[in-house]
């Protein structure tokens, strides 16, 4: 777990997911007696501080979300543009901000 971002808005956190291998990655592995490469997949939370939602996007809008933060930040944005950016994706969220 990595926190990336952290405004007066909005919190984003990376998770590395794990992805269990599958029975076919497995009997692949037995037959070439390679140890198949331990499967990782990126997730994001993210977290408005502002209406207390948080979402979870894992996959393709996962993958969608760092080009989109990645191409922003070549471009040196400031606090305005990111959160201009993640709230595109915070208003997705409807999942209540809990703490315990």
């Amino acid at each position: 777990m990595y926190m990336l971002y952290d405004s007066p808005s909005y919190i984003v956190v990376q998770f590395d997911v794990p992805v269990a291998p599958t029975a076919g990655d497995t009997a692949h592995a037995a037959r070439s007696e390679v140890t198949p490469p331990s499967l990782q997949r990126d997730g994001f939370e993210i977290v408005d501080k502002v209406s207390r939602k948080e979402i979870f996007i894992e996959g393709a809008l996962a993958q969608t979300f760092q080009e989109g933060v990645e191409a922003l930040i070549e471009q040196g944005p400031d606090v305005e543009d990111l959160d201009a950016f993640i709230s595109q994706y915070a208003n997705l969220g409807h999942q209540p901000v809990v703490m315990h």
